[in-house]
């Protein structure tokens, strides 16, 4: 998505997954998050300081885009380290504005990335960047070049590599002034809670795989954009920055965003895409083509949302499981569980459950 449209959706949100992933580093400094997050007036059911398992039902609880961006900003501030504390060395800060002063004045996207490339080696060794090109395709590689954490699913090593990925594209997207669709990436690290927000942030297409290498696929020609950007224009950019870009959701995913709060709107009312299209000014197969150019569905979209809804009732709510059920859509109460199950592997009350019990060992702690 290009940075120069930013949404403009009050509430547009993201998952708290990514917050403990930012965090991160600041525990391992041993720094108590708790004082700032509450002075942004953010709070967390399962802060990253509460002891909770990482990647523990992180999915089911959202924040306000611009709470996070503020987040963002304010962590690196006080670490003065633009990579939250998760490598070897400190980013220092103001290296985000010299990586947009370096790609500026390249001719194209490909020559961009490249300088990318160079000075990212230079300010952050741990994680190598490289492009390749083969059979039409174009590769973005980020490759671990020295271990980020003892687990491949360490909350700080999942984000650093969702952090980077995130950043090159938005600086990418806005240096060449139009969305640059990913048509996959292959994630090397175990399946998030809140791997359903990648849709949005990056694509459907996305793989959970071993290893030590991030790998997102694009159009080969691509790499052939112009460079649009001047230096009034950067100055612009820069405002706010690196906070204000770093969760920005894709221009290229506009339908999938729309049609997403319109299923959310008219619940408990079971949408149905002919409805969905007529309320967007379009035909049915029109909406089909545009979410399937997008890479969605329309069921994906209304699966994930219901699921996303589900996971933060059960977290945060009292409600009934038959309560949560009807506010979702399902005619019966049996059909959300056998969809709960598929989502979680667990039962509605075994997944409320097991929240509780976390949250008692917590206290104890």
């Amino acid at each position: 998505m290009s940075p120069k449209n930013p949404p403009t959706r009050k509430h547009a949100t993201v998952s708290v997954g990514f917050v403990h992933g930012m965090l991160a580093g600041m525990l391992r400094r041993g720094i108590d998050p708790t004082p700032m997050l509450a002075e942004l007036d953010i709070r967390l059911a399962d802060t990253a300081s509460s002891g909770a398992t990482p990647g523990t039902h992180t999915g089911a609880q959202r924040l306000p885009v611009d709470a996070y961006a503020r987040l963002y900003n304010r962590v690196i501030a006080r670490l003065d380290d633009e990579g939250f504390g998760l490598f070897s060395r400190p980013m220092g800060c103001g290296s985000f504005e010299f990586l947009c002063r370096g790609m500026l004045g390249a001719p194209t996207l490909a020559e961009a990335l490249d300088r990318a490339r160079r000075f990212l080696a230079i300010v952050l060794p741990d994680l190598a960047i490289r492009v390749l090109r083969q059979n039409g395709r174009a590769e973005l590689q980020i490759t671990e070049r020295n271990p980020l954490a003892p687990r491949p699913d360490d909350p700080g090593r999942v984000f650093a590599f969702e952090w980077l990925l995130r950043l090159i594209h938005s600086v990418a997207c806005w240096l060449v002034g139009r969305g640059l669709a990913l048509d996959g990436v292959d994630f090397p690290f175990p399946r998030p809670a809140h791997a359903d927000d990648y849709a949005l942030v990056y694509t459907e297409h996305s793989r959970f795989v071993a290893g030590p290498q991030l790998v997102a696929r694009f159009n080969q020609t691509l790499l052939e954009l112009p460079v649009r950007r001047d230096e009034a224009a950067l100055m612009a950019f820069l405002e706010g920055a690196p906070g204000r870009i770093s969760m920005l959701y894709r221009r290229d995913r506009n339908t999938v965003t729309r049609v997403r709060d319109l299923i959310r709107q008219q619940l408990p009312a079971s949408l149905s895409q002919e409805e969905a299209a007529d309320r967007l000014h379009m035909s049915s197969r029109t909406l089909h083509r545009r979410l399937e150019e997008e890479g969605s569905s329309f069921r994906g979209i209304k699966e994930a949302l219901r699921r996303d809804l589900a996971l933060a009732r059960l977290t945060k709510t009292p409600m009934s499981i038959a309560q949560v059920a009807a506010d979702l859509g399902y005619a019966d109460t049996s059909a959300f569980y056998r969809a709960f199950v598929g989502w979680t592997g667990l039962s509605p009350e075994r997944y409320r459950r097991q929240l509780l019990e976390q949250a008692s060992e917590s206290v104890q702690h």
